[in-house]
């Protein structure tokens, strides 16, 4: 696999990945309860409680998510190169470095807790603090990675 088409993977999987995580958040946002015990907290409780807030709120970040999705394909599709070059590079660089910074973060952190490195709070929500180390945070750090190289391609390409 040529190093053309590495990157081009890379591009596809990051958007494949912004867009199942922009369908969960028009899920919720649509009122859908199901899987919010796996984020918990307050949100868990305003997404049973039908928030219109929260709505909002999953609307507007499922619709970022889906522009971060159009941004992985737009660095290595054709296409992308009807957007100022600073552009792209900003939105691709500053993008990944926040995704895998957070997902980073938080899956680290989520494992020390659950692996009982960290001492949880008494209160702690165990079903989302393994969601979170297992599958949500860890799934921020696959796309950032995946942005990054896309990104990194797209750098190189001109």
């Amino acid at each position: 696999m040529g190093l053309r088409s590495k990157a081009v993977w890379a591009g596809y999987a990051a958007c494949a990945l912004a867009l199942l995580y922009a369908a969960v958040s028009f899920y919720w946002a649509s009122g859908g309860t199901a899987g919010l015990s796996t984020v918990g907290g307050e949100l868990e409780a305003m997404g049973r409680a039908g928030s219109p807030t929260l709505a909002a709120l999953m609307w507007c970040i499922g619709l970022a998510k889906v522009l971060a999705g159009l941004l992985a394909l737009a660095l290595v599709m054709p296409w992308g190169r009807m957007f100022a070059r600073w552009m792209m590079l900003a939105a691709g660089w500053g993008g990944a470095a926040l995704l895998t910074l957070y997902g980073t973060l938080y899956t680290f952190g989520g494992m020390l807790v659950v692996s009982g490195v960290i001492r949880a709070s008494e209160t702690a929500n165990w079903t989302a603090l393994r969601w979170h180390a297992f599958l949500w945070d860890p799934w921020f750090l696959l796309w950032g990675v995946l942005l990054g190289v896309a990104t990194w391609h797209y750098t190189r390409d001109r």
